[in-house]
């Protein structure tokens, strides 16, 4: 692993009087899976919306690529190499799964057409999103209306539509919820295979995949970082134990 990809410094952001974000400075290395874990309402999805663009923070900065993207729209975060899956699955349901890849691959290579639905007739923009879902296995359900996909698969051609926007961090928000067990282990062997391209940012709830995947952790409580490190460093931190894991951590 290099340098810092993604650097957030002293961030900050509160809704009224609740403070859900509260001096976050933390960063994303080159090569690595960092997961941040945490209660319910710790804060988590609200530190992604800020990265991501979706939410604009109220004080601190975010470096991506040694550039402060702090006040970047969401589309400009994108052509920087940025992108994200949320905790409910944001596909086009009425669209194949090819067309709904085909975009994402439009979306960040410029290329024109006059109707969404031509995207998957673009040789230019086909061809990437059929080399995309081949390696999610999805290539033989290109064709199939997306919506008519299992929940797992769902996820998975979430997953094919962030990475064609050819990131170079992917910020995940609880990917494996809702998802069976046998869906489950296919995610994770999905994540595991796209650490080797991509740095992952890493919003999840289930602990087992977090120790197995996490290159690093860090635990985040009512908006602060309470503690980073490697996964054993993690598991045998008091202040977690006590704030978070508890019996998970025996």
């Amino acid at each position: 692993m290099t340098g810092a990809l993604l650097r957030l410094e002293r961030l900050a952001k509160s809704y009224g009087a609740l403070k859900v974000t509260d001096d976050v400075t933390l960063d994303v290395r080159e090569g690595e899976l960092h997961a941040i874990i945490g209660p319910n309402g710790a804060g988590k999805t609200t530190l992604i919306h800020q990265i991501s663009g979706l939410a604009r923070p109220d004080a601190g900065r975010i470096l991506f690529a040694g550039e402060d993207i702090s006040r970047l729209t969401m589309a400009e975060r994108v052509h920087r190499g940025l992108a994200r899956s949320f905790q409910i699955t944001s596909i086009l349901p009425g669209f194949s799964v090819l067309e709904n890849v085909a975009l994402a691959v439009q979306a960040q290579s410029g290329s024109s057409f006059r109707f969404l639905r031509n995207a998957a007739r673009e040789d230019a923009l086909n061809g990437p999103a059929l080399t995309t879902l081949a390696r999610f296995g999805l290539a033989e359900r290109a064709h199939r209306p997306a919506g008519l996909l299992s929940y797992g698969e769902k996820r998975q051609l979430e997953l094919a539509i962030a990475l064609a926007t050819r990131p170079k961090l992917l910020l995940l928000d609880e990917p494996l919820a809702g998802a069976s067990h046998e869906e489950t282990a296919r995610l994770i062997a999905t994540l595991a295979s796209l650490k080797a391209s991509v740095a992952i940012l890493l919003i999840e709830h289930d602990m087992d995949a977090v120790f197995q995947l996490a290159d690093r952790i860090s635990v985040l409580v009512y908006g602060r970082v309470i503690a980073s490190g490697s996964a054993e460093e993690i598991r045998s931190n008091p202040e977690v134990r006590s704030a978070y894991l508890g019996e998970e951590a025996a």
